[in-house]
């Protein structure tokens, strides 16, 4: 095992295209974080830089108490596991496993019993006389696995593992793969575009955004304290609802938004930081932390679309004198919402989030 760390790591093409532009993060002994963001944001790039497929242009790459900057990939303790399964179409799953224990001079009797430790461990004892052909997309997977694990490197690196297999096999994958870090207890790095992987599967998640870190925490500290306006539209399914308000303080100093539309909204105990007074800032709002009332107990509206999903509800609701929409997110024990009615939208006072032009969190 080895904790891993990322010094102001850069990378350019040509000398001119920067794609990441100095990354810096600590990550420990033993740990799965996550690197989570668009396609081009440079997370998939950085992990190539930590296995040595992509020079690094500038920075520090340390794996454990070495820098690796200029140490070739088989030489760093790392294994990695592709999107595309790259087994050899002419060897057996055992063969495909022990392949690199073989070319490292390692006896027969160890690299069979290091494959039958690691197919033990991946319930795959009774595919190791298959050939590829003959698996289906999760048993390929487990067995790219498998072939890391005979290494027994000191960090997992797994680059979108899980984008070519079906929905529900997704979430099998991602259960066994939980319970092999638990099980194994080393350090794994995994990069992926979809947010709600990030979230079941990290014990930390860094998003990246045009080759940078936004923020990195936990899960429940991205989604709860998003520092800036693309952490809170990002992390969240379905996304935080954010819509552009004007702020001013009452007669008794409680700050007041005016909503799209004109309608307004208090803010009850809370206190507006100075100079903030008359600007238009971005009010955030997560779909499970609104509710559908009466259009004159709450910021009225008329719903464009129900989506019922069997274990719950999204109305989509357009605001009264405006384009903008609300999301919310209804058990789908709630009343059924209807398409057209006019609605209330209830905003729960205790869950709200502010951002100033700038795009940075206001904590009130």
């Amino acid at each position: 095992m080895a904790a891993l760390q990322l010094l102001n790591l850069k990378k350019s093409y040509n000398g001119a295209a920067c794609v990441v532009h100095g990354i810096n993060l600590d990550i420990k002994d033993g740990e799965f974080i996550v690197f989570v963001g668009p396609s081009g944001c440079g997370k998939s790039t950085t992990l190539r830089m930590i296995a040595g497929l992509e020079e690094i242009s500038g920075g520090e790459l340390r794996i454990g108490d070495r820098v690796v900057n200029d140490i070739p990939p088989a030489k760093r303790g790392v294994a990695m596991v592709f999107q595309s399964y790259a087994l050899y179409p002419h060897m057996t799953v055992a063969e495909n496993m022990g392949f690199a224990l073989k070319l490292a001079g390692k006896s027969r009797t160890e690299v069979s019993a290091a494959v039958n430790k690691a197919a033990h461990t991946l319930q795959i004892e009774s595919l190791l006389d298959r050939k590829p052909k003959a698996l289906s997309g999760g048993q390929r997977q487990r067995v790219a696995i498998g072939r890391c694990i005979v290494r027994q490197p000191d960090v997992f690196l797994f680059d979108e593992p899980l984008s070519n297999l079906d929905a529900s096999l997704r979430v099998q994958m991602r259960v066994e793969l939980a319970q092999l870090h638990r099980e194994l207890g080393v350090t794994m790095i995994y990069v992926t575009h979809d947010q709600v992987e990030a979230m079941t599967l990290g014990n930390r998640i860094a998003v990246f955004n045009a080759g940078l870190i936004e923020q990195c925490g936990t899960p429940r500290e991205l989604y709860e304290h998003p520092a800036n306006l693309f952490v809170a539209g990002f992390i969240g399914s379905p996304s935080m609802n954010l819509i552009p308000v004007n702020l001013r303080t009452d007669e008794t100093g409680l700050p007041v938004a005016m909503l799209p539309g004109g309608e307004t909204w208090t803010i009850p105990q809370r206190r507006l930081p100075s100079g903030f007074a008359g600007k238009t800032l971005t009010l955030g709002l997560r779909p499970e932390h609104l509710n559908l009332t009466l259009p004159n107990h709450g910021v009225p509206g008329c719903i464009d679309l129900v989506e019922y999903l069997g274990g719950e509800q999204i109305a989509h609701v357009r605001l009264k004198g405006s384009d903008s929409r609300l999301v919310v997110k209804l058990a789908s024990s709630a009343p059924t919402a209807q398409a057209g009615a006019i609605v209330g939208v209830k905003i729960n006072p205790d869950n709200f989030h502010l951002f100033g032009a700038d795009g940075r969190a206001i904590n009130l």
